[in-house]
């Protein structure tokens, strides 16, 4: 073993377990490498779960492509592998598996000299299993035609024959940097597939392959986005239904009698409990389509449109078509945060009155305590007055029975007499008494 080699190994033991993934994650997706004349067909496939799943979604999209590379004969990426490539001889195959979605793009050699209609008459589509996109049934959410040519014709008659190949109202088109056109609809033509036609006009080698990819993303990311536009339009009803309840409850609250609060407060919670389930459901789908966006809006920006004259361009487009839509996924997350906070601030208001409603009650009760606590003490001092007549009485005859016991004792005692004397003397010593244990068990009781 050479000392390079030792050493080599040696610092490699040095490095941070996640260096090596984290430096190649910037290289996992690099842009295809496409010359003139090239045809593409590009399929996204998002597989709808009711909770996103990336461990399931990966091993789903694993199998699909597995199918794919088994009909060819071909080994299988691994299975944690988010980016393949590889050259089937009549086609090349480019797979990359994202969060939410994995997209298809295979490359095809152009034939020289043919026009943009019967290019896309010759897509790769024609060399793809018919088996494994019968089993694609419900997965696509992007198909998509890439034709990238090199045409010298003058601008004006290429551009003729764009508008005869589209023959739309809603033509997209613009110069690149000045060194490419990019041409499109937008729409689903009758075979299935949006169409882009790239018009090479002094690309360098690798910039046709970013081109094309920056156009996929830009159509891939649109469709992705606006998976949050129907969310939005059938949450709309469900939150007017729970506005008007919530109006009607507010009024409510406006009445002086309580004797309804604790079903308000039912209804209330149970408004908040709707908002909340309908904020789970669209929070991440609301979430995703703001991202999607924002990568639309930076893929747009890395084309650096030049305007062609009476068409309008990408950005014009999205901003007049896609962000109205991301505008309503938008409101609607506001007006669900709004009316979970509105609902909010009523059970705030309507807890608070039950307070002060149960804080009356504890009053009044407190008060009816505190009425018989005095009673209690007016019997309890009543009582200690009976208690010093009963012992003192008690206590006198004692003094009786020794007065009496000294006379019988030849001691010169009227017993009649020293009970009498006695009277005060003991009727203050046991109210003395008693006055005293009193105050020992209230210093207690305050201990």
């Amino acid at each position: 073993m050479s000392l390079a080699y030792r050493a080599n190994a040696d610092f490699a033991k040095l490095n941070h377990p996640m260096r090596v993934p984290l430096s190649a994650e910037i290289h996992s997706r690099p842009f295809l490498h496409l010359q003139a004349p090239e045809s593409l067909t590009h399929f996204a496939l998002y597989l709808q779960q009711d909770q996103p799943s990336r461990l399931n979604h990966r091993a789903s999209q694993h199998l699909i492509l597995e199918q794919l590379c088994l009909h060819y004969g071909v080994a299988t990426p691994h299975p944690q592998a988010r980016y393949f490539f590889h050259d089937f001889g009549r086609f090349r195959l480019k797979w990359e598996c994202h969060t939410e979605f994995a997209t298809y793009t295979f490359v095809e050699r152009g034939e020289p000299g043919l026009d943009c209609r019967a290019s896309f008459e010759r897509m790769p589509l024609q060399h793809v299993p018919q088996e494994w996109l019968a089993g694609l049934n419900g997965k696509i959410i992007v198909a998509a035609h890439v034709l990238l040519c090199k045409d010298d014709s003058s601008d004006d008659s290429f551009a003729e024959g764009i508008r005869d190949l589209f023959q739309g109202k809603s033509l997209v088109g613009s110069s690149t940097g000045g060194n490419a056109e990019v041409w499109t609809d937008f729409l689903i033509q009758p075979d299935g597939f949006s169409r882009f036609v790239v018009r090479d006009q002094r690309l360098r080698e690798f910039q046709p392959g970013r081109l094309v990819g920056r156009l996929l993303e830009i159509e891939t990311y649109r469709m992705m986005a606006l998976l949050g536009l129907p969310q939005a339009e059938a949450t709309q009803p469900d939150l007017s239904s729970i506005e008007n309840e919530l109006a009607t409850l507010t009024a409510t609250l406006v009445n002086d009698e309580g004797n309804e609060d604790q079903d308000l407060l039912a209804r209330i919670t149970g408004l908040a409990a709707r908002v909340e389930k309908i904020s789970v459901n669209n929070g991440y789908r609301f979430a995703a389509s703001q991202a999607y966006f924002n990568l639309v809006q930076a893929r747009i920006k890395e084309l650096r449109e030049i305007r062609i004259e009476g068409t309008p361009t990408l950005a014009e487009f999205m901003g007049r078509r896609l962000a109205p839509a991301m505008n309503t996924c938008t409101s609607v997350a506001q007006r669900q945060e709004a009316l979970a906070k509105r609902i909010a601030r009523s059970n705030d208001l309507l807890r608070t009155r039950v307070g002060i409603e149960q804080e009356q009650q504890n009053r009044k009760i407190l008060q009816s305590l505190d009425a018989r606590a005095a009673q209690q003490l007016r019997m309890q001092q009543a009582v200690e007055g009976l208690s010093v007549a009963a012992i003192s009485y008690y206590t006198l005859g004692l003094v009786g029975y020794v007065g009496k016991a000294l006379k019988a004792g030849s001691v010169p005692v009227n017993p009649d007499l020293v009970t009498g004397i006695a009277v005060p003397l003991v009727i203050g010593a046991v109210w003395l008494g008693l006055r005293r244990l009193h105050h020992q068990l209230s210093g207690s009781a305050k201990h």
